[in-house]
């Protein structure tokens, strides 16, 4: 780049680099053709940040260079959707297709149809708006009427245009689905246990984990991507159907689903999401099921909606992908809490996209009820989650080699005998110093949801265990550079960063340490109860179980539990140790925002646009408190999407419930 470059000449130079980088980048994502190598793209990246570095005035929100991410948000802007965010009726029976397709039939008295069928992506929805070709904001679905503005995570998406093409349609709203394809989750992850940190569950956990980033630069470090299905608004172009729709989106340059089929009867449709589920197992993202729309605009308005979904729409959702393998043996892990899990080994079999070959088996009754034995052949199944079940034995194939699963007398890892406790259906080692809890609680300790040390997991907890670094929470604060040296892959730069992440642990809210102590049945909202209650750790070691149970979120079991725990010597030892280390034990005062919520107590229930805890924390700093358990002292349930026993029991007492609008408009005094 020429140091003696005008203005004028950067400014002519930025739009030929903005125009080249989104064509590149077009190709890329939206047709997977390369036409430069990653270095010379790089080079052109880099050479459009230098301008408009060197240039401020150059600089734009849709610039290629913006995908970044930007500073933390304070919170999210809830918008209004022009156009209401509809779900779709649900369908896992054939039958049900063909008795939906005659209801489409009758309700507009005609034999044949179109339909087309789509793969419904396992993602979350999404509505877009282009306004003279730039992306204006990024709605999530949230309650179907409002969602929150996630604009400044979704611009990170590298395949979405942030300008469109001038040949193409430059103002309408379009809706989606964001989602992580296979292959950039399973990299996301490696990448995080790499780092020590827990490995998501599912891609479509991780997509809406990480839309909900206050700070956008999070959401730009990971492989979000976005498949377009509908129109919210048209913006004046011509467009009566659903293959109108898609030819929209190919001259705007947005993706669309890989593969769409038409169908005019019932036979059609079912040939159809049969196809599509052979073919899904090669599709770059997760699909849980096939959409079936009727194609024609006019004929969608003639059939209508009800109040939650229109009649021109079914989701036909696909079972939950099974596979046969042998299961070659058992092993048992043992929990921070002692708790003895059976695990299946099996002969690897490929599901989901992925190579399995360990498999759940919950506890032992289960195994006793499914009759389960080893080198028997089971059918194991991945509902989305990481580890799968064995979900039945075939037991026609069984030859007679087979033998049972032996019930443990004592701790695999220890020796010490096992306890059954009752209550919880599962076997306990009783040994507190059993080395394996020992790297269990030290891992709970550390996650995020606790202590939130950073660049330790798993594999370092293990190491500083096994090398007598660490018996408890308490030695982390007395572990030295010269330590830590001993312990594998520890350079110097890594022994800094996790000394200085265990100095800034200590000055983490109490509440934090209350849940890292892995105190049975005591949760994240119990352990702000009792910090909230009693202002203090040694407040609430010195309570007894009557003042305990004054606390709220804290019922008998809870009580007996954390006054069992405080008795133990080496418990109340471990806090003394943690005190003099210097880590926090009171809860410090909290400047409120305001006083609206002071004195209510709140339940949150169902699925709502934001993780529940994000909402807690607005609840607290309004000065209410929140419990986890509908009672007659619960002043408000704030419900969202499928909300269950807890919204019944609240409507029986007769407690006050919301939505997220209301809950917004009691903030604000209305």
């Amino acid at each position: 780049m020429s140091t003696t470059m005008t203005e004028a000449e950067a400014a002519d130079r930025v739009q030929v680099l903005r125009r080249d980088l989104d064509h590149y980048n077009r190709l890329y994502y939206q047709e997977a053709r390369s036409a430069i190598s990653d270095q010379e793209f790089d080079g052109l990246m880099r050479e459009l940040g230098e301008l408009e570095q060197r240039f401020p005035a150059l600089q734009s929100a849709d610039s290629p260079t913006r995908r970044v991410g930007g500073a933390p948000l304070e919170g999210f802007v809830q918008v209004t959707h022009a156009v209401p965010m509809m779900s779709l009726d649900n369908t896992y029976s054939e039958a049900e297709v063909a008795a939906f397709f005659q209801r489409l039939r009758k309700g507009l008295g005609q034999e044949e149809i179109a339909c087309v069928v789509e793969p419904k992506v396992d993602g979350v929805a999404i509505s877009i708006r282009y306004e003279d070709g730039t992306l204006k904001h990024a709605v999530t679905r949230g309650n179907g009427q409002v969602g929150d503005d996630v604009t400044a995570n979704v611009r990170t998406i590298r395949s979405l245009p942030l300008r469109l093409p001038p040949e193409g349609p430059q103002t309408f709203e379009v809706r989606g689905e964001i989602f992580m394809s296979k292959a950039g989750f399973e990299k996301l992850n490696e990448e995080r246990e790499d780092a020590g940190e827990q490995r998501f569950a599912n891609p479509r956990n991780a997509t809406a984990g990480t839309l909900k980033q206050l700070d956008s630069r999070v959401a730009a470090r990971r492989p979000l991507d976005v498949v377009f299905y509908g129109l919210a608004d048209a913006g004046g172009q011509a467009v009566s159907s659903q293959t109108d729709v898609y030819a929209l989106l190919q001259r705007a340059g947005l993706r669309r689903a890989d593969r769409v089929w038409s169908a005019k009867s019932a036979e059609e449709l079912l040939a159809a999401i049969r196809e599509l589920d052979e073919l899904r197992k090669t599709l770059p993202y997760e699909t849980d099921g096939a959409v079936i729309k009727v194609d024609s605009f006019a004929e969608q308005r003639a059939l209508g909606a009800t109040s939650k979904a229109p009649r021109w729409a079914i989701a036909y959702k696909y079972q939950a992908e099974q596979a046969v393998t042998r299961l070659l043996a058992t092993d048992i892990q043992v929990g921070r809490t002692g708790a003895l899990t059976p695990v299946a080994r099996l002969e690897p079999v490929f599901l989901s996209g992925s190579t399995v070959s360990n498999a759940t088996l919950h506890n032992f009754e289960e195994i006793e009820r499914k009759d389960i034995r080893v080198l028997d052949w089971v059918i194991i199944e991945k509902a989305g989650e990481i580890i799968p079940a064995v979900i039945q034995v075939v037991k026609e194939r069984r030859s007679g080699e087979e033998t049972p699963i032996e019930v443990p007398t004592h701790c695999p890892i220890c020796g010490t005998a096992v306890k059954k406790d009752d209550e919880q259906v599962v076997l306990r080692c009783p040994n507190a110093d059993c080395s394996e809890q020992v790297k269990r609680r030290l891992e709970h300790f550390v996650s995020r949801g606790a202590m939130d040390i950073r660049g330790m997991g798993e594999q370092l907890a293990a190491q500083l265990v096994d090398a007598g670094l660490v018996r408890d929470p308490a030695d982390l604060y007395q572990l030295d550079a010269l330590s830590l040296a001993r312990l594998e892959r520890m350079g110097t730069k890594s022994i800094e960063n996790l000394l200085a992440a265990i100095a800034a642990s200590k000055v983490q809210p109490p509440w934090r340490l209350v849940f890292g102590l892995g105190i049975l049945h005591v949760g994240v909202t119990s352990a702000r109860a009792l910090m909230e209650f009693f202002g203090s750790v040694e407040a609430v070691a010195a309570a007894e179980v009557e003042d305990l149970l004054r606390c709220d979120d804290v019922g008998e079991i809870v009580a007996a539990s954390i006054h069992a725990w405080f008795r133990e010597e080496k418990n109340r030892t471990l806090i003394e140790r943690l005190r003099q280390a210097g880590v926090n034990l009171v809860q410090q005062a909290v400047a409120l925002a305001s006083t609206t919520l002071e004195g209510t107590t709140w339940v949150l229930t169902g699925a709502l646009s934001q993780p529940r805890e994000v909402f807690a924390e607005r609840i607290r700093s309004h000065g209410g408190k929140v419990s986890s358990s509908v009672s007659k002292k619960t002043s408000y349930v704030l419900a969202g999407e499928e909300a269950g026993s807890k919204l019944e029991k609240a409507q029986k007492l007769g407690v006050t419930v919301l939505d997220e609008a209301g809950f917004e408009a009691l903030l604000r005094g209305e």
